[in-house]
């Protein structure tokens, strides 16, 4: 928002009262930049910035081609991050249980570590590594990316998306002692906004996981939830 022209305050502020109070109600057409220059004599600029304030406030979303709209006001799921990790796909179990049907896709790859996974991984940066993608599903709509990074000998197998990682790294020998997480929310990358079909304005969640055996870590993923459709649970045991 980085202007002078501050009146773009004004309609801001007209058309927040009007979604608060009802008058524009969920999935309501927003007008359009033309729209505002005209209803509310401000210029072009003042009409982006308020229809960038809003979209940031989670107000009214943008959609490509198409202009914006009043916000569903949605219900956010929680994800229980500790309560499955001994099923083959925590998140598809977490969701199972709360009655919703899952799918996923996933393949595997050989990938060069480089720095940021010789960090996590504590190897080298030329070393491979194998890359496992993710897709997860709720009635048919995505709903969740991962990217899993292990060291080679560990890769998951025809038949591991019926086994735990945990159980899959314990039938190697290696028993898993902690997990760690690391959480914030990001601007989507393009890719990640088309594959979540993510309507403009919603950031996502990136929760960056690493199992641990001792002082080794064995496994780190990347895991890209919509900062719309969910929300984070953590238990913490005394």
């Amino acid at each position: 928002m980085a202007t002078s022209d501050r009146v773009y305050l004004r309609v801001v502020e007209d058309l927040r009262r009007q979604i608060l109070d009802g008058t524009l109600g969920p999935g309501a057409v927003i007008p359009s930049r033309a729209q505002l220059t005209r209803k509310y004599r401000v210029g072009e600029t003042a009409a982006r910035h308020a229809l960038r304030a809003l979209v940031s406030e989670g107000l009214i979303i943008g959609r490509i081609g198409s202009g914006h709209y009043v916000r569903e006001a949605s219900r956010l799921i929680p994800l229980h991050r500790w309560r499955f990790l001994d099923h083959a796909t925590p998140f598809a179990t977490d969701l199972q249980s709360q009655g919703r049907h899952v799918t996923w896709d996933w393949h595997s790859e050989p990938a060069t570590a480089g720095s940021d996974l010789a960090r996590r991984l504590g190897v080298a940066a030329s070393a491979t590594v194998t890359r496992t993608h993710y897709v997860f599903r709720g009635d048919g709509r995505p709903l969740q990316l991962a990217t899993a990074y292990e060291p080679l000998g560990f890769a998951p197998h025809a038949g591991a998306e019926r086994t735990s990682l945990v159980a899959r790294m314990y039938a190697h020998g290696v028993k898993i002692t902690e997990v760690v997480e690391s959480l914030h929310t990001r601007e989507p990358e393009p890719s990640e906004r088309e594959a979540l079909e993510l309507p403009a304005g919603v950031h996502v969640l990136h929760v960056e996981r690493t199992h641990w055996a001792g002082d080794r870590p064995v496994e780190t993923s990347d895991i890209i939830v919509p900062g719309d459709r969910f929300r984070m649970v953590y238990s913490i045991p005394l």
